[in-house]
């Protein structure tokens, strides 16, 4: 008798008894039904897990009490009005967060998780984490207010690592690369204004821009990043004075910007009065053999167009929620002001263990290994594409990150093929979600999403079986 067949009996043997009434022991019933105390002990857990019975240590086991029924349902149909209701003009706001919650979902254990946009867990430095929180706890006013600017060391660490002149007061700590987004498009750009974004981008970046009630207005992205033409192009017919980009390793498409078109992106936003939001969130994700990476466009703007974002989250942890934003001029100040509003500031005891990290000899060994990882994950997919799926096999393998924009044979629905790489057990990012309106035959795989290397092999042959079971006619 399996556990599952041993559970179901004794529901059906304990609903005979009253609630309250002692049911027989541990050792009654492993004679009874011929089963390992294991077995027992396992059933007995999962009815106490859904409410059949509770356990009382040196009294034994009872049928529970009957639970009381639901209560009664409120009505929300008002609400449907109150949230649609928009107070003044038009365009009225779209708080639509689908495609960010898509990049959240956690995987069914049984499903290959080629979706989510965190590393798994054996990728991440968590006993130094452990240490440096550790540390943090010790620090003397660890628990303390900190400035609403942030710790000065841990603005000082950020300015440094960015580079271009930057110094500690043009740093502000932020609670993650998500917030920093949201902190500038709505402090850089009025409700109903456009804003330009690269497509495809980030989906998370459009769900932002949308919830502010802004306009996402697309400029194509090639193999070399944003064409310059035309987001000139963009700037003149939109009248926009906001464009978000990422110039290294771009989610989804891995480009990096050549030195000329990052001189062209400046320029046109500096003829358009524009600023730059540069979204730096993949520079400590860089592979080993990626060479000497460009500087971040900040470094190269001394006239305040570019406002910086970059985040520990990708590279440290999910839960360690502290990035930075680099601005100069008013701009500045306008940041600071719209945090200060939103969450007061970043809690001291996460600045404090975040710099103990970043300043210990665990954090270089950390980004050393997970570059390798990386990059060694990356060459067993592309390879593994090759063989099983040549028709998935990217243009473009990056040098860092760890995405792929896999594109999709052109008569290929990418829904359905979506929804046939679940059913053969593995999770996709589709790829309609970084666009802002036009379809798109492609999909996103995160390759530090599984556990192991040889998941990612398993995941090519499932999603190599996806694409035949597409290909075969219905019977």
């Amino acid at each position: 008798m399996t556990v599952q067949e041993l559970t179901d009996a004794l529901r059906s043997t304990v609903l005979r008894y009253s609630p309250g009434e002692r049911i027989p022991s541990s050792r009654e019933l492993v004679e009874r039904y011929r089963v390992s105390p294991v077995s027992v002990s396992r059933a007995i857990r999962e009815l106490v897990a859904e409410g059949v019975v509770v356990s009382r240590p040196g009294a034994g086991v009872f049928r529970a009490e009957p639970r009381p029924g639901p209560a009664a349902r409120g009505d929300f149909s008002w609400q449907e009005v109150a949230l649609s209701a928009e107070a003044g003009a038009p365009p009225a706001r779209v708080v639509d967060a689908s495609g960010v919650l898509a990049a959240l979902a956690l995987a069914p254990p049984e499903v290959v998780d080629l979706n989510s946009g965190y590393p798994h867990a054996s990728l991440l430095p968590e006993r130094a984490l452990a240490g440096a929180l550790a540390r943090a706890a010790r620090r003397p006013g660890a628990w303390g207010r900190p400035p609403l600017e942030g710790l000065p060391e841990l603005r000082g660490w950020f300015a440094r690592e960015v580079g271009g002149g930057v110094t500690a007061a043009e740093v502000l700590i932020t609670a993650g690369g998500q917030s920093a987004l949201t902190c500038a498009l709505r402090s850089l750009a009025p409700p109903g204004a456009p804003v330009l974004v690269e497509s495809p981008t980030y989906p998370g970046l459009l769900a932002i821009a949308r919830a502010a009630g802004l306009r996402p207005v697309p400029v194509p992205v090639d193999a070399d990043g944003v064409i310059p033409e035309r987001l000139a192009e963009a700037f003149a017919v939109s009248g926009a004075r906001l464009f978000v980009c990422q110039p290294l390793f771009q989610n989804p498409t891995g480009t990096v910007l050549p030195a000329g078109r990052r001189r062209a992106v400046l320029a046109a936003a500096k003829r358009a009065g524009a600023f730059v939001v540069e979204d730096d969130f993949a520079r400590l994700l860089a592979h080993p053999g990626a060479g000497e990476l460009p500087t971040p466009l900040v470094a190269d703007d001394p006239d305040g167009t570019v406002v910086h974002v970059r985040s520990l989250t990708k590279a440290a942890s999910p839960s360690l929620r502290v990035g930075a934003l680099v601005a100069r001029g008013p701009a500045l100040a306008r940041l600071r002001s719209v945090q200060a509003v939103d969450s007061f500031f970043v809690p001291r005891p996460l600045q404090e263990a975040a710099l103990e990290l970043v300043t210990s000899a665990d954090w270089p060994r950390h980004l050393r290994a997970l570059a390798r990882e990386l990059a060694d994950r990356q060459q067993l997919f592309a390879a593994a594409l090759a063989r099983r799926a040549p028709a998935l096999l990217p243009p473009l393998l990056p040098r860092g990150g760890f995405h792929l924009w896999l594109p999709l044979p052109a008569q290929l629905d990418p829904a359905a093929f979506t929804a046939a790489a679940l059913r053969h057990g593995v999770a996709l990012s589709p790829g309609r979600n970084y666009f802002t309106a036009e379809p798109a035959p492609r999909t996103r795989v995160s390759l530090a999403a599984a556990e192991t290397r040889a998941q990612l092999a398993t995941a090519v042959d499932r999603l190599a079986a996806a694409l035949e079971s597409l290909d075969r006619p219905a019977s």
